[in-house]
């Protein structure tokens, strides 16, 4: 299942809930300032990403700025602390699976969370080149 980490005023979030809604793909939604992160979830995010704070940790935050703490500094058990308290330091949105991440929205990038055999289907027919597009699995109102 994917997991869609969020903040209620975020725009690029709800274009990343509106294209798991749009695709029909589901997905749990976690609000960052309601729901209590915890170290399994953070680590887990961490493990995927392919800079690690870089990725996930805005460094124009206020409270980044504000305390001058150096986050590349920190041991990973300071730096999951330092998330729980201060959420706010997160990127937004967060996705992640059983094997990738995605930080932030981006239209193309998304589309890796489309089931594979989905996006198969989408190549192979389309609406203009498919005489039977009417009764293919690409036509979505078949």
């Amino acid at each position: 299942m994917i997991k869609i980490y969020t903040a209620p005023s975020c725009s690029s979030c709800r274009k990343a809930k509106d294209f798991f809604k749009k695709e029909e793909i589901p997905y749990q939604e976690k609000n960052i300032f309601v729901t209590d992160l915890n170290d399994a979830e953070l680590k887990d995010i961490l493990t995927k990403t392919e800079n690690g704070t870089e990725d996930i940790i805005s460094t124009r935050s206020k409270i980044i700025k504000e305390s001058g703490v150096d986050v590349n500094n920190m041991t990973i058990s300071e730096l999951i602390a330092f998330i729980r308290k201060n959420p706010s330091v997160l990127k937004r949105p967060i996705m992640v699976d059983d094997t990738k991440v995605q930080i932030g929205y981006n239209s193309e990038e998304i589309r890796v969370f489309i089931p594979h055999e989905k996006r198969v289907a989408e190549w192979s027919c389309k609406k203009a080149d498919c005489p039977s597009y009417k009764n293919c699995d690409a036509n979505p109102d078949a």
